[in-house]
């Protein structure tokens, strides 16, 4: 990407946030969150929905691609009077190798006027002891897709990352929340058992297709980051059963009550500090 196509994205992000800052009537947002397979329902949980966007009708966003993925962007009124931006239509890398597209979201966030980003996914986990619905907090990541969505000379410290801070403020909610690092593949196919067990030698934790890319924007956009990891199934050569969309969506499904009922009370407790 060159200084122009850098310049062209803070622009699109600076109009999209605008969009959504006049759908809702307000002049900034205070917190965003980006909702991945199974936390969806966390949106319901937070307070009233006072705008609800379709991604298409938003400058840089288009309809997902991917069954069970959401495709709008709401704005949520919390009862402490703070606004939650949810980001219901993630840019996964897998769909353009664009690493501008799959940062967008989160620019926007910033854009928005927003201090604070919550990621959220559904992942593979490396550690038979992690069963099925089972959430960790990301203490770090690993980006194995080869891509930044950063440009030029643009040196962002990555230390902490994934805030210390506020996965204490989670851990006050749940204190049995286990700590993992978050290992992103390019996808869209599922990692091999041979990669697998590279990412766990390379000391991961969990695999999947989204997040580290959107967290990098995110620290160089002046964000502190919360990253949630929904285990929707065991990594491939570690369950015994051949992987498939369908298992992940289904766990999701389950887990979804659950996992939405703790990522809104972490939500609240941390717009309230």
């Amino acid at each position: 990407m060159s200084a122009h196509d850098t310049d062209a994205a803070t622009v699109a992000a600076q109009q999209a946030a605008q969009v959504l800052g006049e759908a809702a009537g307000i002049d900034r947002h205070d917190i965003a969150l980006v909702l991945g397979s199974g936390w969806g329902g966390a949106a319901d949980l937070l307070g009233e929905t006072i705008a609800d966007t379709a991604a298409a009708d938003v400058p840089g966003f288009r309809a997902p691609s991917v069954p069970g993925h959401g495709g709008r962007l709401r704005t949520i009124r919390l009862e402490n009077g703070s606004h939650a931006l949810v980001l219901g239509a993630r840019r996964h890398f897998y769909e353009g190798r664009d690493a501008a597209a799959t940062a967008h979201g989160v620019r926007v966030a910033a854009a928005a006027g927003c201090s604070t980003l919550v990621l959220t996914n559904g992942c593979g986990g490396l550690n038979p002891e992690y069963s099925a619905g089972s959430v960790v907090l990301l203490e770090d990541h690993i980006n194995l897709t080869g891509a930044t969505p950063l440009t030029d000379a643009n040196f962002v410290d990555l230390t902490d990352l994934y805030s210390s801070r506020l996965r204490r403020i989670a851990r006050e909610i749940d204190p049995d929340l286990p700590e993992g690092v978050y290992v992103q593949f390019s996808g869209p196919q599922y990692e091999t058992p041979a990669e697998v067990r590279m990412a766990k030698t390379l000391g991961g934790d969990l695999v999947g297709m989204s997040t580290a890319l959107e967290a990098i924007a995110a620290r160089a956009a002046g964000l502190e980051i919360l990253g949630l990891s929904l285990v929707t199934n065991l990594a491939a050569g570690i369950q015994e059963t051949p992987l498939s969309h369908e298992e992940v969506i289904e766990a999701g499904q389950e887990a979804g009550p659950r996992i939405s009922q703790l990522l809104a009370r972490v939500v609240a407790r941390i717009t309230e500090d």
